[in-house]
């Protein structure tokens, strides 16, 4: 029975690759954030928001919404574009800074932001009986924990061997 053993080498450039990977993966959702942060403002209020203010007008007026609910809504969501905007050009110079630094406190940190803010958003949704923001909110997570542990893992065992 043969047993292959990888190269040390080989271990550091496949792990190279992942964190490289991992950084597009949190700069591809950071993009994606600033171009719907952007979009809100213009879009809020279009046609493709109707199934959304719908489900938000049931949440809160289920029988019958006051005439200027949906026009409340669209503003509220264009208001929020670009905070949406804002916070992700910040995690876009975080994920930079990191990136280049290689400081691991700082992926932390984005981390800790997650976590610092999702449970509050998710609680004012479920205060509001609207699960979508929910299982958005949870998706989010899902795909920005992950890596973000990940790299903070990495990047801090590297410290320790500098």
């Amino acid at each position: 029975m043969t047993t292959e053993r990888t190269h040390p080498m080989e271990n550091v450039m496949n792990q190279s690759l992942v964190r490289t990977w991992a950084i597009r993966w949190l700069l591809a959702i950071a993009a994606i954030h600033v171009l719907a942060g952007g979009l809100l403002p213009w879009i809020a209020s279009s046609a493709l928001f109707d199934l959304y203010h719908a489900g938000v007008t049931s949440a809160f007026w289920p029988l019958e919404a006051p005439s200027q609910a949906r026009g409340m809504q669209a503003w509220w969501l264009s208001l929020f574009g670009p905070t949406v905007l804002l916070m992700a050009l910040w995690m876009i110079a975080l994920i930079h800074l990191a990136d280049r630094l290689r400081q691991a406190r700082i992926w932390l940190w984005l981390a800790g932001g997650l976590l610092l803010w999702a449970p509050q958003d998710m609680l004012v949704s479920l205060r509001a009986g609207y699960w979508p923001h929910v299982w958005i909110d949870l998706l989010a997570l899902a795909a920005m924990l992950p890596p973000l542990f990940w790299l903070w893992r990495h990047d801090r065992a590297l410290g320790a061997h500098a």
